[in-house]
């Protein structure tokens, strides 16, 4: 054949081979992927989370997935090992994955879900209201971004320790045109780690452990609900099919056990430095997409973050953790249950912290807590033995949760609630008092 036949051939072969590239990358763009955008990237928890986003179960093997990972400069060696790992995994239903060291104009672009994990703070935080101003920096250039590149029903979850739902909510103030009702914060982990307490005390699995309820400041203080939760598939000497349950409250006699052991376990469990590589968390952001996609199983509370509109007496306007249900691609908030006289000063005792997180964020105060100043260094073990001792004598309660509790005699715990110090508050100890000794000893993120 002569060199020139040859080099016509070739000629040929190439153009065939753009034509046919080109038509591919034209029915690929027939394909809109749904875009997911995680923020603080490099944490743990990214690395447990992407798995279950992209092996179809949440948004179907049809959805192809395209990730975008999103944190700060210093941290690209470990994102591209994370880039790596997961095309390893050779998922089908993965486009491609993007990762991001700094926040420019497409940042978010076209994202249907956003995830924000904690941002890493600066080590030192002077004071709590230059943490609070940060975490409103942040949220204010998240905010226009979002409702500039998102799609307009883009749903955004956040999860972290440090003042969660007041980043929800400056989110949802610096983003008018999302849908409130599609920002929330995940409030499951809290609820799935009391639940797995409970089963070790019962000798049940506990999954078998639903209507647990976690009303409040997911990152400050909260409250978990017992008085509706039921136990399905118990081991005891009534047994039913398996849609028969019974009431916690009236199997489990141990009072003494939930005022003290529970309590402080859940006190230390809500430590994320303490119990955090990620597996926890990734799964409870799973679970309340999968819920948010998918529906929650009929007649079961979730805990979650949700922008207040009065339920339960609870002030507008602040984000609060309380019982919703999810179906068609939505929630509720499950306004019909009754809580009693007792809980609901609970409730309203635990609005104090997010209506004053929130006015510091918008400038209406200068101070957190004005009756006293209030220093992020641990105190030594002298101080904290000297605090330790001036609480118990205002009758303080030595767990971080308050814990309702309709049945069964006498309530399990009086408290109104944790504070991220893990010292409970008495119904009898007055408002200054609970601005006193609430302490943020821990402003670091996971």
């Amino acid at each position: 054949m002569m060199t020139e036949q040859m080099l016509l051939i070739a000629k040929e072969n190439l153009q065939t081979h753009i034509v046919i590239d080109q038509e591919e990358e034209e029915l690929k763009g027939l394909i809109n992927p749904l875009h997911i955008w995680i923020n603080r990237a490099s944490a743990s928890i990214c690395y447990h989370l992407i798995p279950l986003l992209i092996n179809g179960e949440i948004f179907g093997m049809e959805t192809e997935i395209s990730l975008h990972l999103l944190d700060r400069k210093g941290c690209e060696e470990l994102l591209e090992a994370i880039v790596m790992e997961t095309e390893d995994l050779a998922s089908p239903v993965l486009r491609g994955i993007t990762l991001y060291t700094e926040l420019d104009d497409q940042t978010f672009l076209e994202a249907e879900v956003i995830i924000l994990l904690d941002d890493v703070l600066q080590e030192a935080i002077p004071s709590l209201e230059e943490c609070i101003q940060q975490v409103t920096n942040q949220c204010e250039i998240y905010g226009p971004l979002i409702e500039k590149n998102a799609r307009s029903n883009v749903r955004v979850v956040v999860m972290g320790k440090t003042f969660v739902n007041l980043k929800a909510l400056m989110l949802i103030t610096h983003a008018p045109s999302i849908n409130p009702q599609n920002i929330v914060t995940v409030s499951l982990l809290l609820e799935n780690e009391a639940k797995a307490m409970l089963a070790r005390k019962m000798g049940m699995h506990p999954a078998g452990i639903k209507n647990l309820v976690v009303w409040g400041n997911i990152s400050g203080n909260s409250f978990i609900d017992l008085s509706k939760t039921q136990l399905y598939r118990y081991d005891s000497a009534i047994w039913g099919p398996p849609s028969f349950s019974r009431d916690l409250m009236d199997v489990l006699f141990d009072r003494e056990w939930i005022r003290a052991e529970f309590l402080t376990a859940m006190s230390l469990l809500s430590s994320w430095e303490i119990h955090c590589v990620g597996i926890a968390p990734a799964h409870a952001i799973f679970t309340v997409l999968r819920y948010w996609y998918l529906d929650s199983p009929p007649g079961e509370l979730v805990s979650l973050g949700v922008l207040s509109e009065g339920q339960f007496g609870i002030p507008e306007g602040i984000v609060y953790s309380m019982p919703v249900s999810f179906q068609n691609g939505s929630w509720k908030v499950s306004t019909d249950l009754q809580i009693s006289e007792k809980n609901q000063e609970c409730l309203q005792n635990l609005t104090y912290d997010l209506i004053r997180e929130k006015q510091v964020a918008l400038g209406e105060v200068t101070e957190l807590y004005p009756e006293r100043k209030v220093s992020p260094v641990p105190h030594s073990a002298e101080e904290e033995e000297s605090i330790q001792a001036e609480e118990e004598g205002l009758g303080l309660s030595p767990s971080s949760q308050g814990i309702a509790s309709e049945k069964g005699g006498e309530t399990p715990a009086e408290g109104l609630g944790p504070s991220p110090s893990g010292q409970g508050i008495t119904e009898e100890t007055s408002e200054a008092d609970l601005s006193r000794f609430r302490r943020y000893d821990s402003l670091s993120s996971f």
